[in-house]
């Protein structure tokens, strides 16, 4: 019986500069997809995988953030006396147990790995997960389930991966594949952003990991790689071919790129779709603002 992933790190310093002015003031992370901000779906997604502890990895004006975790005691006595019994069942899915979290500074901005490695101290020497929060998947099963199921099978490391246009895999870290098993791949090679006609395969990594905890002594060595930061990618790389060997998973879902305006947007249209009490008005909206743009052409 494998150990079980029950610790994650989310890394959520970022400055989310494509999003200014709003996150001048307010954390990216924080930022609302419908009706609930980013990190609660990567909250929830790694609940529903038997995640126990999370720990963030943050920087200066995250104030927000660490806030959002706690619990309002004013604002639920207010519901509480007014009997909104539905939205004091929501609130309270915010909240986080006592010692359940755990927030570090990220001081410099020296990339994904060096958040990672920031965090090697309440990792120990147990394989952990690592969720980027701009990464929002939809799926029947949550993406990091699927992992934690996978990761039974295999051992030893596994990132998420999705086939991406060949034009578009210089902006991801890519998989070199040795053998293809279908949801699971093993990995002769990563390389990260790959220069355009360079790239081994089109299967991306996409920001969900399984990981030993030899990754976090690779990033103790790590020197600053593609773009001058320490990439998690390389340290990854460094297990392939060891007794714990590296693997990709194709997982059943649709990810919307939330670090972008225009993923954010496509997020909040396929949501508010999903949603019951919200789907028939904005269907209506959107097919009159179609029918709109097609009668102008």
């Amino acid at each position: 019986m494998r150990n079980k992933v029950t610790k994650a790190i989310f890394p959520v310093a970022g400055l989310g500069t494509r999003f200014l002015p709003a996150t001048k003031s307010v954390p990216k992370e924080i930022m609302t997809l419908v009706d609930r901000p980013l990190i609660q779906y990567a909250i929830d997604e790694a609940r529903a995988a038997g995640i126990k502890e999370f720990i963030f990895v943050t920087s200066r004006g995250k104030g927000a953030l660490e806030d959002y975790f706690d619990q309002a005691p004013q604002l639920e006595s207010e519901l509480r006396k007014k009997n909104k019994t539905d939205l004091l069942d929501i609130l309270k899915s915010t909240n986080m147990e006592s010692g359940a979290i755990a927030y570090l500074r990220q001081h410099k901005a020296l990339g994904l790995g060096h958040a990672v490695w920031c965090a090697r101290r309440l990792i120990g020497d147990e394989p952990f997960a690592v969720m980027l929060p701009d990464d929002v998947i939809a799926g029947e099963v949550p993406c990091l389930q699927q992992m934690v199921e996978a990761y039974q099978d295999t051992g030893g490391n596994m990132v998420a991966a999705m086939e991406v246009p060949r034009a578009k895999a210089s902006s991801y870290g890519v998989l070199d594949i040795e053998e293809d098993m279908g949801s699971k791949v093993s990995v002769k090679g990563m390389v990260e952003k790959p220069a355009p006609g360079t790239e081994p395969s089109n299967l991306a990594v996409i920001g969900r990991y399984i990981l030993s905890p030899n990754v976090l002594k690779n990033l103790n060595k790590m020197r600053a790689g593609s773009g001058g930061e320490i990439q998690l990618t390389d340290a990854i790389a460094q297990e392939i071919g060891s007794k714990d060997g590296v693997y990709g998973f194709r997982f059943r879902g649709q990810r919307f790129d939330c670090g972008s305006k225009a993923g954010f947007l496509q997020a909040t249209v396929s949501f508010g779709l999903a949603r019951e009490e919200l789907r028939d008005d904005l269907h209506r909206y959107l097919t009159e603002i179609i029918s709109t743009d097609k009668a102008a052409e």
